[in-house]
C-alpha cells in the first residue's frame, strides 16, 4: 500500500489497529499543522524505500480515541507497529534515517 498523503478523521478503533497483521505506520497529526507539513518529505523518503509498510494518517486532536489511547502529545508522532504490538515511535522526526530504521523494525 502507498504512502497516505493526507490525515483522514478517525475511523479506526484501537481493537482494528491490535487486530492488524503485518508492519503498520500509524501517523497522528492534522494537515494544518506546521511541524507535520515539515516533516513530510522526510517520512515521504523513508516510505520509499518500505512500499509494502502500510501507513495511515490519523486525523488528531483533542478528545480523539485512537490518539489518546497511544498516548499521542505532539504532532506528528508515528507508531510503528508489527501484528497490533508497537514496537517503535517517533515524535517530530528529525532526519529521514531514524524513520528508515523504525520501518525496518516493522517491515
Amino acid at each position: 500500500m502507498p504512502m497516505t498523503h493526507r490525515y483522514v478523521p478517525e475511523t479506526l478503533t484501537r481493537a482494528d489497529i491490535d487486530a492488524r497483521p503485518g508492519g503498520l505506520v500509524l501517523e497522528f497529526g492534522t494537515n494544518w499543522c506546521g511541524f507535520c507539513q515539515g516533516a513530510q518529505p522526510l517520512i515521504e523518503q523513508a516510505f520509499a524505500a518500505h512500499p509494502q509498510v502500510q501507513h495511515i494518517k490519523v486525523e488528531d486532536g483533542s478528545g480523539r480515541p485512537l490518539g489518546r489511547s497511544f498516548r499521542v502529545k505532539l504532532w506528528p508522532t508515528l507508531i510503528f507497529l508489527r501484528d497490533g504490538q508497537e514496537v517503535s515511535r517517533l515524535v517530530r522526526p528529525g532526519n529521514a534515517q531514524e524513520i528508515v530504521r523504525a520501518l525496518g523494525q516493522v517491515a
